[in-house]
């Protein structure tokens, strides 16, 4: 796939963003209405969308393929849990700042935007191989991610048997056992996941509102995050899993993975569970605008 591809996909994407921007304007979205759709996207749509990821298609990798994705996948997230503990502390600001910038190393976008860019850079097949890889960010986003974004005193353990942290310890057991529900159950569960994507961007759109943008496109902080977590992370695994032996296609979607912008989760978890919403409101603006370029240029130069 060209530059110029991938570049329009993820122009589709930002203009969500500004649809949502648009809609808080125009008073639909904001406030108490942003909380509703927080909660609708936590509680339903995104639990149907991880289960109907796992639930269609005409057939699962072998388990022994699995495995040896989740085991790319320990790679992946170890890597970026280094970085979560080394950055943040050179950064600088506040706690519930250094909890943004420690979610946004740790989980990048993979499923909302990762999802669309592995099956337009290599092709229809690579869905499952990026499904696999993610069903480790679905457990890890709604359990870990609010204890970085809150701390300990706004975690309990209520929230391991969060919807979607049983829907990806589903997803991930229909994954491993190759079982597969009747066609229909996937079918509906497909049909409710796929508003998650634009609501969830459209969501982001309407925090930014609010969001002085020279402020926004002014903080050092923000750019040199932006930085680390589209290109020197990516950077990083790249050799890491060529010493491993890795496949070229796992290799490639697990690299451009990497390179996704901050996770659209963080804004819903904060908005849910407390933290710095409007902190995480601006990586996410800033770095999926920067992505438009930087994933390009990731796809052409590392892969």
């Amino acid at each position: 796939m060209s530059f110029f591809d991938t570049l329009a996909e993820m122009l589709v994407l930002l203009f969500a963003i500004f649809c949502g921007f648009a809609a808080n304007r125009l008073g639909i979205l904001g406030g108490e209405t942003d909380r509703k759709v927080s909660r609708l996207l936590l509680n339903v749509t995104m639990p149907a969308m991880i289960v109907g990821a796992v639930c269609t298609g005409d057939a699962l990798p072998e388990a022994a393929v699995v495995l040896g994705v989740l085991k790319v996948s320990l790679v992946f997230y170890g890597l970026e849990l280094v970085f979560a503990l080394a950055v943040p502390p050179l950064l600088g600001g506040g706690p519930g700042q250094k909890g943004v910038w420690r979610y946004t190393l740790v989980f990048p976008n993979v499923g909302f935007i990762g999802y669309p860019v592995a099956v337009a850079l290599f092709g229809p097949e690579a869905l499952f191989y990026a499904v696999i890889l993610v069903l480790p960010f679905n457990l890890l986003s709604f359990t870990l991610g609010p204890l970085l974004l809150a701390g300990a005193k706004r975690f309990s353990l209520r929230q391991t048997f969060s919807p979607c942290v049983i829907a990806s310890i589903l997803a991930l057991v229909l994954a491993l056992g190759r079982l597969r529900p009747p066609a229909i159950v996937g079918e509906a569960a497909e049909f409710v996941g796929s508003i998650t994507v634009p609501l969830s961007l459209m969501f982001v759109g309407s925090l930014l509102a609010g969001l002085p943008l020279g402020r926004l496109l002014a903080s050092p902080r923000l750019w040199i995050l932006t930085a680390v977590r589209l290109l020197v992370i990516p950077a990083a695994l790249c050799p890491m899993l060529r010493a491993m032996g890795t496949g070229a296609m796992v290799l490639g979607i697990a690299v451009t993975q990497m390179a996704m912008p901050a996770a659209v989760n963080g804004s819903l978890l904060c908005m849910e569970y407390g933290g710095d919403a409007e902190c995480m409101a601006q990586i996410t603006f800033v770095s999926t605008l920067s992505s438009i370029v930087t994933i390009p240029i990731v796809a052409a130069v590392l892969l």
